[in-house]
Formats: structure tokens, sequence, C-alpha cells
């Protein structure tokens, strides 16, 4: 029961917790502050080489300067919600309330580890860790951006309890992840997974981030007749996110093919994709969620922009979108880094309980 697993976490978070003295445990513990959605929030350099800085609403808008290391001329973007701020930016280019991984001592590090293999399935919780070791490999790789596992950061908002709402929030680059559990209800939207490079190598053995996203896509896409295809192919190429961190709210128009139009077998190909973002929360909390899913599958829509085939065993350059009445899924390759197939960004939102709101706003 979802509810046993709501204690199970408790426990597991209050163990985190109990980790740090009194004196430390505001730099990891925030409030926890119910709202309908996120709000933007954005951050900007003042000079090269110079820390982010949060740009308020009441700052005069004037250019500023432009120049190496300082960014995008818009600034930095990120998703603020109470205390907590999501963003797929590196933690360097939008600070995120918490501790990184690598400020923790061991057993500090250990528990916030069992923490989220309590949050998470199996299935959710490696691909996390295929996330966190792409994002050490493009570390290694010398990148300037803050990356690597030791970045990853760690917030609990609000008091963990099996009975009123709280709320952990975890990632870095490439990922990140909003649980809100209240009672028996665990929420895991707005997430954020993603990956760079999506190939890499690590103690002899080639992990491949987001293999599933990608392949069971392109299952669907070649179960779809030339009629359906011709529904599901946009007629103009998407090259980054719609609805990424910052974008809460907004309403999107539906586009592609309807999934009443889709067969049986087509509808299984369907949820199959679905299941890589739905599934990554624990399982007590997936099921309903894939259950309400499901049942609204007749008005889900999936759009397809790019390339219609792969290399075997790549990702492809092609961005889809899942559009339904409880569900929106973004999965879009990036042209940074030269090479599309190897640089992904993909969003999962639910616009009727963002942050858990169905449960956490009466």
């Amino acid at each position: 029961m979802s509810i046993n697993q709501t204690r199970i976490i408790t426990e597991s978070a209050k163990a985190f917790l109990e980790t740090f003295t009194p004196q430390a445990r505001p730099t990891v513990q925030f409030p926890f502050a119910a709202a309908k959605q996120g709000t933007l929030a954005r951050f900007r350099r003042t000079g090269p080489g110079q820390p982010v800085v949060p740009v308020t609403d009441d700052q005069p808008q004037t250019p500023v300067a432009r120049g190496p290391g300082m960014g995008p001329p818009g600034g930095f973007i990120g998703e603020r919600y109470g205390k907590a701020v999501w963003s797929n930016f590196p933690v360097s280019d939008v600070p995120r309330p918490g501790l990184q991984m690598g400020q923790l001592t061991a057993p500090q590090r250990d528990a916030a580890l069992h923490l989220l293999q309590t949050l998470l399935s199996a299935k959710g919780y490696q691909k996390v860790l295929d996330i966190m070791g792409s994002d050490q490999a493009l570390a290694d790789s010398g990148t300037p951006f803050a990356s690597g596992k030791a970045v990853y950061t760690i917030g609990i908002f609000g008091e963990p309890s099996a009975t009123t709402p709280w709320m952990v929030q975890f990632g870095g680059h490439h990922l990140g992840l909003n649980v809100v559990i209240d009672g028996e209800h665990g929420v895991m939207t707005p997430t954020l997974t993603g990956a760079q490079p999506a190939i890499y190598r690590t103690e002899g053995r080639t992990v491949r981030v987001l293999a599933g996203e990608n392949d069971k896509a392109f299952a669907l896409l070649d179960s779809l007749s030339a009629q359906q295809r011709q529904q599901a192919v946009l007629p103009y190429q998407v090259d980054d996110l719609v609805s990424g961190p910052g974008h809460d709210g907004e309403v999107i128009v539906p586009e592609g093919i309807k999934g009443s139009f889709l067969t049986i077998t087509q509808k299984k190909l369907l949820m199959d994709v679905i299941e890589e973002w739905a599934g990554i929360i624990n399982d007590a909390y997936a099921a309903p969620r894939l259950k309400e899913i499901e049942a609204g599958l007749n008005e889900t829509w999936f759009a397809w922009s790019g390339p219609l085939t792969h290399m075997p065993g790549h990702n492809g350059s092609s961005y889809y979108r899942i559009q339904g009445p409880h569900l929106l899924i973004e999965f879009s390759p990036q042209g940074v880094g030269g090479d599309a197939t190897m640089h992904v960004h993909t969003v999962y939102r639910d616009p009727t309980n963002s942050y858990g709101s169905r449960f956490t706003v009466q």
C-alpha cells in the first residue's frame, strides 16, 4: 500500500536529517509552502567569472553587455516553487537550495542515496545513477560547467511526515527530481531527465542513457501506418523543450495523432514509452499514476519532429511529445555539443497536479 511506502520514505528522510546537527540542518532543510504551480526564476552573471545572481521582477530590464563566460543573453532559467529551484542548467548557473553530494560526509551520502532508493523504483534509481554517471563522464572530459556526481544537490522541504505534505528535490545538470509526498500520495511532476553524453564507458561496460525513452518511441513510430504517421509527424522542426523549467501553467495546443486513432497494440506501445517517466517513482505511487494516464489514453496525443530512423544502439536526433489530460512529456535532442544523438533533455509534467497541488492546495 502507498501509505506504507510513505512511512518507509518518511523514516528514511528523518534518518538522513538526523545525520546533521541542529545547527547544520537549515543548510539542507527548508520550509514547504504549497502552491498551485511553479514560477519563472532567472539568474545572470554581472561579469565574466562572477557568480550568478537572481534577477527579480523589480529590477530594471536594461540590457547587460555580454562577454565570454557570462551566459545566454536572457540569463539562466529555472523554476521556483517556494524555496525550491528546479532547472536543467548546471548548479553553477542556477543554484539549488540544499547541499551538494560532495559536501556530505560518507554517512550522510549513504543516507541520501538510501532516501532516493525508497523514493524511486529500482528501475528509476538505476536511471538516476546512469544520468549521474553520464554527467561524471562530462566532468571528466574537462567541461567548464559544474558537472559530476559531487555537485548533485539534495534538499528537504517541510517536515517529513506520513500525514502532511513535504518534498524532496534532488538533481544537477541533466537531472531534476521534484517528489512531493502527501499521505498516501507521491507525486513526481514536474521532473527533468537528460544525458550528455548519452553513451559512455564505466567500469568496463558501456552505458546508454535514456535508451528506453528512445527505442520505445521509435517502436511506436514504426508501428504507425502511412496515414497515421502523416498525422503524427509535424511539418516543422522542434529544436528544444517547449515546456521546460519556467513554463509551468502554460497551455500547449495538442498536435500529432490522437490516442483514439491508435490500435490496442499501439496504445500498449504508447504506455510503454510513458512508463519510462511515470515509472521512475516508487511502484506504490507509479501504479495509480499509470492507471490515471491509461484511462485518458484516447485523449492523449503523440507528436513527432525529425528523422524517422536512428542507428541501432544509439539514440536518435528526433523530438517527440506526448500530451494528455494529466500528462505532458517532451523528448528533445540538443544541438549543443555538435551531436544531437549524444545530448538530450526531457521533461515530465502533469498540468493538473503540478508539485502535487491537487492534494496539497485546498
